[in-house]
């Protein structure tokens, strides 16, 4: 009896333990699938970027953990990059991670045609998980710009481009702007149909990259960035040699230019319209002031005689 009493006890305990097994099994299993990474699907699947300038494609990857995230070209299955490391020759690919929102940027500077075609962000999980991005390239002249409907009757009032449109850059008050000397130069650059802002915007002035550090000094920029990224530059003082060329040059668009003339006391045919315009209207705010004075005084019985008023 006691020989049965122990195989009995063996076997309820053989028994409990091949039930709590799958249990623990089964949890664990369940908290692995929770934590797996994923795609950010909201991140854009197509980018549109300009030849000659830097091309930017992301994907976003959530719960990341300790795996990897590769950037793959399909045409020729290349590894791009691995984690933050450039893995080709080619020096133009580089990748950028942004911890803020879990995103990786493929960074692809002086972008050539040939550069266009499906890109492939890649997890490094078991099986890989994929996530693909068509890059197209267009080339854009520095005079082109985005133009609306010549139908007048047409009024756009929404912010959504077209469906053709491309990253645009445009300086405010072109082509030619009259300063004078001695004054501020404030040059307004807008950058209009981004997917995301440009990564930098660079001002010239006749072919060469202004410094903002230099010894002449009075020279800033303001950017804010946005669906619409603004650049203001200001230069105080202005002087006959900060008349010229300035260009806009943005990362992601085309390039944008303006010129300044700088006057020292001359005017030319266009100023002097308008200041002829600006005198008859002071001439006019004159009068009212005059005719404004002649009935507040004849209200309090104190009407000046025609005499004086000749």
């Amino acid at each position: 009896m006691a020989g049965s009493s122990n195989s009995m006890n063996s076997l309820e305990q053989k028994t409990e333990t091949q039930q709590s097994a799958p249990v623990q099994l089964g949890s664990s299993h369940i908290s692995q699938n929770r934590f797996e990474p994923y795609f950010d699907a909201m991140t854009p699947r197509n980018i549109t970027a300009l030849v000659g300038k830097s091309a930017y494609l992301s994907c976003r990857v959530r719960n990341l953990g300790n795996k990897t995230v590769s950037w793959i070209r399909h045409r020729d299955i290349h590894i791009l990059t691995v984690g933050s490391y450039t893995y080709t020759s080619d020096q133009r690919f580089q990748a950028n991670h942004h911890t803020e929102n879990d995103e990786w940027t493929l960074q692809i500077k002086w972008a050539q045609k040939r550069d266009a075609g499906i890109y492939e962000c890649q997890i490094s999980t078991q099986p890989v998980r994929s996530y693909f991005v068509n890059l197209n390239l267009v080339e854009i002249s520095e005079e082109e710009s985005y133009k609306p409907p010549q139908d007048e009757s047409y009024k756009c009032n929404c912010s959504c481009p077209p469906d053709d449109s491309v990253p645009t850059a445009q300086v405010l008050g072109g082509p030619d702007l009259y300063v004078d000397m001695g004054s501020t130069i404030n040059l307004t650059c807008s950058v209009k149909y981004s997917p995301e802002p440009p990564a930098y915007i660079f001002w010239y002035h006749g072919g060469e990259v202004i410094s903002y550090d230099s010894s002449r000094g009075g020279v800033s920029v303001i950017t804010e960035k946005g669906d619409v990224t603004t650049s203001f530059l200001l230069i105080q003082h202005a002087d006959i040699s900060d008349s010229g060329k300035y260009s806009c040059n943005p990362s992601n668009a085309n390039v944008a230019s303006v010129r300044v003339h700088v006057l020292n006391g001359e005017r030319p045919a266009a100023m002097q319209t308008g200041s002829a315009r600006l005198s008859k209207s002071s001439l006019n705010i004159v009068a009212l002031l005059v005719i404004s004075y002649i009935y507040q005084m004849c209200t309090y019985n104190q009407c000046p005689s025609l005499g004086a008023v000749r």
